[in-house]
């Protein structure tokens, strides 16, 4: 059956019509916290980044297998249905299960699920309390909005890539993309709070609502104070490597041995640093005695610190300066970020059985960041196989197995 029914959403239904990540991540936040999300996923394909590997999920045995893990990073606690809405039947099924369903997201381009019956306007006319979410790349209107939109196309058009990444001139300057589909990441979130106020709302009126969630307007939204800077200067930022347009120092550091990070956001904390390496007299100095002179002399600043920050090796660092409050930590790869004790005490890499008979036994995801004390989150699902799910769905919908292996053998589910 569905989600535990200790979830926060417990007894709401999603259904998920999107692929690839903005969706899938959005509807997962939802799974995480009890809504029972059925995936729709073309029959024999699937969602397009069941393929995009390497990296390919392991068998039970260790061995490769043919399924990527990109999948496995946005799909866990779903049941995975195959049909395909060409079908007039497949339409026929959506149809219904839409009819169900609290919630409907989807990521097709404007207008593309129109000539299915599965728009909003459809959907919202027969079922007035539907909630119903498109993602774009640029949103419902405006001269782009029949573009597709991508996660790398978005972080260069709002600008997040000419401020990432180190200054041109310098060794490896040059626009730069965020190692992870950061817009894509926080379209899902935006998207899964609009759902979620929307569900609110409607405990009062009754009513569903439609919303438009864009890459673009999240991308644009997420410059936050780089954005607000330049409606105050009327300045356009620029590349400034690890370092801070508004604070410093507030950056990474080479030591005797590596690197470290220092966040000093405050004038406390300059002063205990300078108190920890000997030189307080550098706290009272007028260059550096508030945040704000310390950014106007940035270069005078670093001039002193960037060869005292070689004396020491990164451990040592790490551990004088956390003794007296001051923010510093390493710069972890991967790997070595999922072996802090930190993050094994807070449980963040979770170890998923599958029982789906392909093969894999076990898939390893990253536990969800919500920590709610009276409706926690449950995983009470791997990421599905394709289809893995087809026919309980169907049965629950009241189809039997004869009619359901009549639609398997004509390619609708």
């Amino acid at each position: 059956m569905g989600s535990s029914a200790q979830g926060a959403l417990s007894g709401i239904k999603v259904l998920d019509l999107s692929r690839v990540l903005a969706g899938p991540w959005c509807t997962q936040i939802l799974a995480d916290l009890g809504a029972d999300v059925v995936k729709i996923e073309r029959p024999g394909a699937g969602d397009d980044t069941r393929h995009w590997g390497p990296p390919f999920l392991q068998d039970a045995h260790g061995q490769p297998t043919d399924q990527a893990s990109y999948y496995t990073a946005c799909n866990r606690n779903k049941r995975s249905v195959t049909v395909d809405m060409s079908h007039p039947a497949g339409r026929q099924i959506l149809q219904r299960m839409a009819g169900t369903a609290d919630v409907v997201v989807e990521n097709f381009k404007v207008d593309g699920l129109r000539r299915h019956g599965l728009d909003h306007e459809h959907l919202r006319a027969a079922h007035p309390r539907l909630i119903y979410c498109s993602i774009t790349g640029f949103g419902q209107d405006g001269p782009y909005a029949e573009r597709a939109g991508y996660d790398l196309m978005v972080q260069a058009a709002c600008g997040l890539m000419s401020i990432t990444g180190h200054a041109d001139g310098e060794p490896g300057g040059g626009p730069l993309k965020a190692g992870v589909a950061v817009i894509d990441i926080l379209t899902g979130m935006y998207a899964s709070n609009a759902i979620l106020a929307a569900l609110h709302a409607r405990e009062r009126t009754g009513r569903g609502q439609y919303i438009d969630t864009a890459l673009l307007d999240v991308g644009m939204a997420m410059l936050a104070n780089q954005a607000a800077g330049f409606f105050a200067s009327g300045k356009a930022p620029t590349r400034a490597g690890n370092a801070h347009p508004s604070l410093a120092p507030y950056q990474d550091f080479a030591t005797r041995d590596g690197h470290v990070l220092l966040a000093i956001g405050n004038d406390g904390q300059f002063a205990r640093f300078c108190m920890a390496v000997g030189e307080a007299q550098r706290a009272r100095d007028e260059r550096f005695a508030t945040n704000t002179a310390r950014v106007r002399h940035r270069d005078e600043l670093l001039a002193w610190m960037q060869p005292l920050l070689r004396t020491r090796t990164s451990a040592q660092w790490i551990a004088l300066l956390q003794d007296k409050a001051v923010p510093c930590g390493p710069i972890n790869t991967i790997a070595q970020a999922f072996d802090d004790p930190q993050v094994h005490a807070r449980g963040l890499k979770v170890d998923l059985p599958r029982e789906a008979g392909d093969g894999i036994a076990c898939i390893s995801t990253v536990a969800s960041p919500l920590r709610l004390s009276d409706t926690p989150v449950r995983y009470h699902g791997a990421p599905p196989a394709l289809g893995q799910h087809t026919e309980e769905v169907l049965m629950e919908m009241g189809m039997s197995k004869t009619e359901i292996a009549a639609l398997r053998a004509d390619g609708t589910v």
